[in-house]
């Protein structure tokens, strides 16, 4: 197989790299900076068309788009607002023209997307069939997955991938987590009861590479583990796991105060299932927080 990645210099980006080569697939990385090897290729998201040769992405099994900005990095302003949409919506749209372009097409493109779409569910569970939500991220995440449309339109298989908080000490929320709480600092953000839909980095690229190889699966898929977790579940659990104790609370009005808008992100409830990858026979290795947490803070 050949498949060509963007965002491959990511948390994610990187260990699907790793995994897909490790099993002899040629992989091909689409990189901003000048490329610094014979299996990757400069691209601008920014550009129409990517800045690519229509030849670029002829030949590739599959693209895997993992491009866009940190959504929690700081506060929302007019300014990172937009930014995260050109970084996704911008970049999709670019890709899926290369993709066209291309005089035999990939015939299958696997794009990031994210829970947010759902919004605030509250206690609600829900799955790929709940309709959009409202606020800043739930119309963010609408508008990047229809940016990929065309792609459908022209008879490729796309799949978007709505993942959930990423669990790994290499990246994302828990790096930020462990400090305060092996300092014995760790706290309940909230009320506690709101929940977190989640995902180890290594359940993750098996999914990914599981839906590279399911060519009857197609639209919306979560990537999230099947058993969310509620903040103060998640704020035990970790605390348990590093063997210190957890008894602060972040009053809701504090976070608001410090971050602005993006602590809706924090405050807000999401209880995601994983429907459509189950039905297809995915099974999970971590699927409860507290063995998870073990699991992403020793191996990966």
């Amino acid at each position: 197989m050949r498949i060509a990645i963007t965002g491959a210099t990511g948390l994610i980006g990187t260990a699907l790299t790793q995994s897909l080569r490790d099993d002899s697939v040629d992989v091909l990385r689409l990189v901003r900076r000048p490329p610094a090897r014979g299996a990757e290729i400069t691209w601008d998201p920014a550009a129409a068309d990517g800045a690519l040769d229509p030849s670029a992405l002829t030949g590739m099994d599959a693209v895997v788009h993992l491009s866009g900005a940190p959504v929690a990095s700081g506060r929302w302003t007019q300014a990172r607002k937009q930014e995260l949409r050109l970084s996704r919506i911008g970049s999709t749209s670019a890709l899926v023209r290369a993709m066209l372009a291309a005089p035999a097409p990939p015939p299958v493109l696997l794009t990031a997307s994210a829970i947010g779409w759902y919004g605030d569910t509250g206690d609600t569970p829900v799955d790929e069939t709940a309709p959009n939500g409202s606020g800043f991220l739930a119309t963010l995440v609408r508008d990047w997955e229809a940016a990929a449309e065309p792609a459908s339109a022209a008879g490729i298989r796309v799949v978007t991938m709505r993942s959930g908080i990423v669990l790994s000490r290499r990246g994302g929320m828990l790096p930020r987590l462990l400090v305060p709480f092996r300092l014995g600092l760790g706290a309940r953000i909230g009320p506690g009861t709101q929940y977190l839909s989640w995902i180890t980095l290594t359940d993750h690229i098996r999914a990914v590479r599981f839906l590279l190889d399911q060519a009857d699966l197609a639209g919306p898929v979560n990537l999230t583990a099947p058993v969310p977790a509620t903040n103060a579940e998640l704020t035990k659990a970790l605390a348990a796991t590093l063997h210190r104790p957890a008894l602060l609370q972040i009053p809701a009005g504090a976070l608001r105060l410090a971050l602005g808008e993006v602590s809706t992100e924090l405050l807000s409830s999401s209880r995601v299932l994983p429907t459509r990858l189950e039905q297809a026979g995915f099974a999970f290795r971590h699927a409860t927080i507290e063995p998870a947490l073990a699991a992403a803070i020793s191996t990966s």
